[in-house]
Protein backbone atom coordinates (compact mmCIF):
# COMPACT_ATOMS: atom_id res chain seq x y z
CA UNK A 1 0.00 0.00 0.00
CA UNK A 2 1.49 3.49 -0.90
CA UNK A 3 1.98 5.61 2.16
CA UNK A 4 2.65 9.86 3.06
CA UNK A 5 4.23 11.09 5.94
CA UNK A 6 2.74 14.52 7.29
CA UNK A 7 4.66 16.00 8.93
CA UNK A 8 2.68 18.49 11.41
CA UNK A 9 5.14 20.95 12.17
CA UNK A 10 6.21 21.38 8.81
CA UNK A 11 2.09 21.58 7.93
CA UNK A 12 1.35 23.98 11.02
CA UNK A 13 4.68 26.03 10.85
CA UNK A 14 4.11 26.14 14.75
CA UNK A 15 5.05 23.83 17.82
CA UNK A 16 1.79 24.17 18.99
CA UNK A 17 -1.27 22.25 16.96
CA UNK A 18 -3.82 24.16 18.88
CA UNK A 19 -6.33 25.68 16.01
CA UNK A 20 -9.02 24.22 14.12
CA UNK A 21 -8.02 26.01 10.67
CA UNK A 22 -4.88 23.60 10.97
CA UNK A 23 -6.97 20.81 12.26
CA UNK A 24 -9.31 21.66 8.98
CA UNK A 25 -6.00 21.55 6.71
CA UNK A 26 -4.75 18.91 8.29
CA UNK A 27 -7.94 16.55 7.52
CA UNK A 28 -8.05 17.76 3.70
CA UNK A 29 -5.15 16.65 3.37
CA UNK A 30 -5.77 13.51 5.09
CA UNK A 31 -8.79 12.87 3.26
CA UNK A 32 -7.52 13.16 -0.11
CA UNK A 33 -5.17 10.26 0.37
CA UNK A 34 -7.59 8.40 2.42
CA UNK A 35 -9.70 8.82 -1.03
CA UNK A 36 -7.15 8.27 -3.23
CA UNK A 37 -6.88 4.80 -0.73
CA UNK A 38 -2.97 5.77 0.44
CA UNK A 39 -2.07 5.23 3.80
CA UNK A 40 -0.91 8.01 6.03
CA UNK A 41 1.35 8.68 9.03
CA UNK A 42 0.67 11.53 11.08
CA UNK A 43 4.22 12.95 12.22
CA UNK A 44 4.37 14.92 15.24
CA UNK A 45 7.75 15.68 15.92
CA UNK A 46 8.84 18.89 17.26
CA UNK A 47 5.03 19.73 18.50
CA UNK A 48 5.21 20.72 21.48
CA UNK A 49 1.56 21.30 22.73
CA UNK A 50 -1.33 19.63 21.38
CA UNK A 51 -5.42 20.62 22.20
CA UNK A 52 -8.34 18.40 21.95
CA UNK A 53 -9.58 21.16 19.60
CA UNK A 54 -7.06 20.75 16.51
CA UNK A 55 -7.54 16.62 17.05
CA UNK A 56 -11.22 16.91 16.73
CA UNK A 57 -11.28 18.93 13.75
CA UNK A 58 -8.35 16.67 12.03
CA UNK A 59 -8.82 13.27 12.86
CA UNK A 60 -12.16 12.76 14.95
CA UNK A 61 -13.70 14.75 11.80
CA UNK A 62 -12.59 11.36 9.76
CA UNK A 63 -14.69 8.76 11.88
CA UNK A 64 -17.49 10.76 10.16
CA UNK A 65 -16.70 10.01 6.85
CA UNK A 66 -15.01 6.57 6.89
CA UNK A 67 -15.29 3.30 8.85
CA UNK A 68 -13.28 1.94 11.26
CA UNK A 69 -11.70 -0.63 10.22
CA UNK A 70 -10.70 1.62 7.01
CA UNK A 71 -9.06 4.18 9.55
CA UNK A 72 -7.34 1.51 11.20
CA UNK A 73 -5.65 0.50 7.99
CA UNK A 74 -4.98 3.40 6.58
CA UNK A 75 -3.59 6.23 9.32
CA UNK A 76 -1.16 5.86 12.40
CA UNK A 77 0.95 8.14 14.31
CA UNK A 78 4.43 8.71 15.16
CA UNK A 79 6.41 11.15 17.50
CA UNK A 80 3.59 11.59 19.80
CA UNK A 81 4.17 11.10 23.74
CA UNK A 82 2.31 8.99 25.78
CA UNK A 83 0.34 11.84 27.63
CA UNK A 84 -0.84 13.60 23.92
CA UNK A 85 -1.41 9.39 22.95
CA UNK A 86 -4.05 9.21 25.93
CA UNK A 87 -5.64 12.88 24.37
CA UNK A 88 -5.81 11.28 20.93
CA UNK A 89 -7.98 7.70 22.39
CA UNK A 90 -10.04 9.98 24.51
CA UNK A 91 -10.89 12.47 21.16
CA UNK A 92 -11.10 9.00 18.87
CA UNK A 93 -13.48 7.47 21.59
CA UNK A 94 -15.82 10.74 21.45
CA UNK A 95 -15.99 11.08 17.82
CA UNK A 96 -17.18 7.38 17.41
CA UNK A 97 -19.63 7.37 20.14
CA UNK A 98 -20.85 10.98 18.60
CA UNK A 99 -21.32 9.53 14.85
CA UNK A 100 -22.94 6.44 15.96
CA UNK A 101 -25.56 8.06 18.03
CA UNK A 102 -25.23 11.40 16.17
CA UNK A 103 -29.01 12.12 15.33
CA UNK A 104 -29.65 11.55 19.17
CA UNK A 105 -26.90 13.67 20.38
CA UNK A 106 -27.82 16.22 18.08
CA UNK A 107 -31.33 16.45 19.20
CA UNK A 108 -30.26 16.42 22.79
CA UNK A 109 -28.12 19.58 22.17
CA UNK A 110 -30.80 21.55 20.23
CA UNK A 111 -33.35 20.88 23.18
CA UNK A 112 -31.03 21.83 25.61
CA UNK A 113 -30.29 24.59 23.85
CA UNK A 114 -34.11 25.44 23.65
CA UNK A 115 -33.80 25.22 19.80
CA UNK A 116 -35.83 21.99 19.55
CA UNK A 117 -38.93 21.76 17.35
CA UNK A 118 -41.58 21.52 20.60
CA UNK A 119 -40.12 26.06 20.98
CA UNK A 120 -40.56 26.76 17.43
Amino acid sequence: MKEIRINIFELIASHAAVSTTDGENLYERIKKAFDSKIKVILDFNNIELITSTFLNSSVGKLYGQYDLDFIREHLSVDNLSDDDLVLLKKVVDRAKEYFKEREKIDRAIEKALGEDDEDK
